[in-house]
């Protein structure tokens, strides 16, 4: 899977699936449910029935954390 680009990153909607969050963060499909099932994720999740939503401003700044650090 191919890491996101800063412009896929900025054009991200106000929430963005949990896929899409674990392609911007390197993970894997399963282990990105499976932390959020664990409440692990690393960034703000939204369950809303059985879809997760993560809000993308939180993505991004953790992203740039990454990145500073």
């Amino acid at each position: 899977m191919e890491p996101m680009t800063h412009e896929e990153l900025a054009a991200l909607p106000t929430t963005t699936t949990i896929e899409t969050a674990a392609r911007a963060l390197g993970l894997g499909r399963t282990r990105a449910y499976q932390l959020a099932r664990e409440n692990r994720f690393p960034c703000k999740v939204i369950r809303i029935g059985t879809t997760y939503r993560v809000i993308t401003v939180d993505l991004q700044r953790r992203l740039a954390t990454d990145t500073n650090s």
